[in-house]
């Protein structure tokens, strides 16, 4: 048994570590580790699940299945503002 970067593996060519992973479960033929699922309840439409959950919780917080399109609607906000003061301050 080696020590790589601070961690224990059993060859060097193997960097699977070999002792307590902190983030869950570590099975067989699987180098990153899997955690556990977060608490996830399904909504009828993204108007729905705005409205139960709020945007930055759909967004953020990934509360139910909408929140790859929140995340992409945030994105696009942020990019908005962010060109807006880049011209406004470019000029």
């Amino acid at each position: 048994m080696s020590v790589v970067y601070g961690c224990r593996v059993q060859k060097c060519y193997d960097l699977c570590p070999t002792g307590y992973v902190m983030a869950g479960e570590l099975r067989d033929g699987e180098r990153i580790p899997r955690r556990p699922l977060p608490e996830f309840e399904e909504a009828g439409s993204f108007a729905e699940a705005i409205k139960r959950d709020g945007f930055f919780g759909t967004a953020l917080e990934d509360k139910n299945q909408y929140g790859p399109v929140a995340m992409m609607v945030l994105l696009l906000i942020v990019a908005a503002i962010t060109g807006a003061i880049i011209r406004f301050f470019g000029n």
